[in-house]
């Protein structure tokens, strides 16, 4: 059965941009004077990645939590840096995001995302500033991919029936949740397969 799509949503992580989670604690290793796998064991014990993007913890009080579990004190700004700077712009996805944004499609982001690692995405990247209309992520709406209540609270943003949304992420228990709640979901392999996706759906892009 053909659909129309009517909205487009991508994942950010490893779709749009690149992330090093190596990088990310190797960095706030050397500001907190600890090693990567001491950073690596906190986050584990303290269940710091799903707190922080499901809301569940602020900037300020990760930074409290990783100074006490270090038993030292570091600048809450170095450590905020050191644990954000790990993007980089996936590059060959550019080209196509452009073209759809200009050619009239309505774009969205839906991601698993901290508040600190969006807010440094958001200054550095324009691309997240430009060409997306609804902005989905975890740490706002307090639930993450791939529980129901995120694609939920996608489909109601977008405004249109989820059959007529589709969604693109890395990872396949993503794809799963938004093919349960309704949507038209391919995993992102590449940005060639991609556009083929698109075409394939008459998405009006010509790369």
């Amino acid at each position: 059965m053909s659909r129309t799509i009517e909205f487009i949503y991508f994942d950010l992580g490893n779709v749009l941009l690149y992330f090093s989670r190596q990088r990310q604690f190797q960095q706030m290793a050397d500001v907190l004077g600890v090693s990567a796998e001491e950073i690596d064991q906190i986050v584990k014990e303290h269940d710091l990645m799903h707190r922080c993007e499901t809301g569940k913890l602020s900037p300020e009080q990760t930074h409290a939590v990783f100074c006490d579990a270090a038993q030292t004190k570091c600048d809450f700004g170095a450590l905020c840096h050191a644990g954000s700077n790990i993007f980089e712009l996936n590059s060959s996805i550019l080209p196509l995001i452009t073209q759809l944004s200009r050619t009239g499609h309505r774009l969205g982001i839906l991601s698993n995302t901290s508040e600190s690692h969006w807010e440094y995405c958001l200054e550095r990247y324009s691309l997240l500033r430009n060409c997306f209309e609804e902005c989905i992520l975890s740490y706002e709406v307090g639930t993450m991919k791939p529980e129901p209540a995120i694609y939920q609270a996608a489909v109601e943003a977008a405004g249109v029936p989820a059959e007529n949304i589709f969604y693109t992420d890395d990872l396949s228990a993503n794809i799963k949740g938004g093919i349960a709640c309704g949507m038209d979901a391919v995993l992102y392999t590449d940005t060639a397969s991609l556009a083929d996706a698109l075409r394939n759906r008459n998405a009006q892009i010509v790369i």
